[in-house]
C-alpha cells in the first residue's frame, strides 16, 4: 500500500541510496558514464598507487585471471559497469574516479529534495542517521558532500557499504545493528528494493519501501511512499 506512516521508538535510521534518496537516473546515466569513459585512463595512470594495484589484484584473485594484464583487468571493469555488478574492488575504484569528478566541479550529487528536508529535520532531532548503500564508503561520501545541495555529510554518524555484507543478505543487517549497539526493532531502513527491505525484515528492523517516480513496482506486505515526508518519526 502508498501512504504516510508514523513511527515511534526509533533510534536510528539507515538508508539506502539509489533510488531512495538520490535519482537513479543520476547514477546510471551520469555517474556510471564518467567512471567508464575515464576508467581506463585512470588505472592506467594510477596502477603502481599501492591502493589501486591492490584492488587490481581484488580483481584478478575474483575472476581467477591472476596473470590478466592491466588491459584485461580493464576490460573486465568496464563490463563490470555495464552488468552493475555489485563488486567492492570495482566500486573502490568508481569512487577514486568520481572524486576527482567531483572535486573538478564536472559532477554534482543529485539528492531528492524531500529526503534533504527530512534528513536535516531528523538530525536536527538528534536522530542519527547512517547510509547502507552497494557503493563504497568513499563514494557515498562524495555524492552528499559535493551534493546539489552542498556539503551533507554532517547529518551522518556513519556509512556502511558491501564490505559489511550483501544487502540482500539479513545477516548484513544483524552486523549493523551490532555495529550501532541497538536492538534491530529500534532502527528504521528505507531502500526501494524489496529484496533489501526482505532482508532488513528478517533481521528485526522496521522497514519501509520507496516508490519514486513509478520505477518501483510495490510487492510485498510493506508500506511504501513516494517521499520521506511521508515518514514521520
Amino acid at each position: 500500500m502508498r501512504g504516510g506512516i508514523e513511527f515511534e521508538n526509533i533510534k536510528a535510521i539507515v538508508t539506502d541510496i539509489e533510488g531512495t534518496t538520490s535519482s537513479i537516473s543520476f547514477v546510471v546515466n551520469v555517474l556510471f558514464p564518467f567512471a567508464s569513459k575515464h576508467l581506463a585512463g585512470f588505472v592506467r595512470e594510477h596502477q603502481a598507487d599501492s591502493a589501486v594495484a591492490q584492488l587490481l589484484d581484488e580483481v584478478r584473485n575474483e575472476t581467477k585471471q591472476l596473470a590478466a594484464s592491466v588491459d584485461d583487468v580493464i576490460a573486465i571493469l568496464l563490463q563490470w559497469i555495464d552488468a552493475d555488478k555489485k563488486a567492492t574492488a570495482l566500486k573502490s575504484l568508481q569512487g577514486m574516479i568520481w572524486k576527482q569528478g567531483y572535486e573538478s566541479g564536472e559532477l554534482k550529487g543529485h539528492i531528492y529534495q524531500d529526503a534533504i528536508a527530512s534528513l536535516r529535520q531528523w538530525h536536527e532531532k538528534s536522530l542519527p542517521l547512517y547510509i547502507y548503500s552497494s557503493g563504497s564508503v568513499a563514494a557515498q561520501k562524495l555524492l552528499f558532500g559535493y551534493s546539489v545541495a552542498g556539503d551533507l555529510n554532517g547529518m551522518f554518524s556513519g556509512n556502511f557499504d558491501t564490505n559489511i555484507g550483501g544487502k540482500k543478505e539479513p545477516s548484513s543487517y544483524e552486523a549493523i545493528a551490532a555495529e550501532l549497539s541497538l536492538p534491530p526493532a529500534e532502527i528504521l531502513f528505507l531502500s526501494d528494493v524489496l529484496e533489501e527491505l526482505n532482508a532488513a525484515d528478517e533481521a528485526g528492523f522496521q522497514v519501509v519501501g520507496l516508490a519514486r517516480d513509478g520505477i518501483i513496482e510495490e510487492t510485498g506486505s510493506y508500506l511504501w511512499v513516494s517521499s520521506f515526508d511521508q515518514i514521520t518519526i
